[in-house]
């Protein structure tokens, strides 16, 4: 656990899979997307895709994103931004540990912008790997 620093690749490259009849790390499952900022959450959003992802998202507000976790929708892991338009994401990070969803959060801050019950959870500093990001929630999920 702790802090994860990964240098951004070209969505081409996101994702090693096998010709397209093979499926990729994370086929089947739904991950969460909550970024405010819409290009690098478009490219969080395509890098899982085609590593067999789907997606729910990306949203970037705070309110919206707690609505959809306490909804139905079926989510095996997410992403989330520390910082939504100024709003802190613990509220949302506490609904997902209660539910028992593996996340992580992705961040331009250091480590003290983290809540003390939340400094077990990985911090992915921003820019993203897509490989790396989608090798991880593949990990995250299977230790779930």
């Amino acid at each position: 656990m702790g802090v994860r620093s990964y240098a951004k690749l070209p969505i081409g490259k996101s994702c090693m899979t096998a010709p397209a009849d093979k499926t990729g790390p994370l086929t089947g499952r739904r991950v969460l997307v909550v970024e405010d900022e819409y290009f690098l959450a478009d490219d969080i959003a395509q890098a899982l895709t085609e590593c067999g992802a789907g997606i729910v998202g990306p949203i970037g507000e705070l309110q919206e994103a707690s609505d959809i976790v306490e909804g139905d929708a079926t989510i095996d892991a997410a992403i989330i931004d520390i910082n939504l338009r100024s709003e802190m994401v613990f509220p949302l990070a506490r609904i997902l540990r209660a539910r028992n969803i593996p996340f992580v959060f992705t961040t331009g801050y250091d480590g003290s912008s983290i809540d003390p019950e939340f400094q077990d959870i990985d911090r992915w500093e921003k820019p993203l790997d897509a490989a790396d990001v989608s090798r991880e929630l593949a990990r995250l999920i299977g230790n779930n």
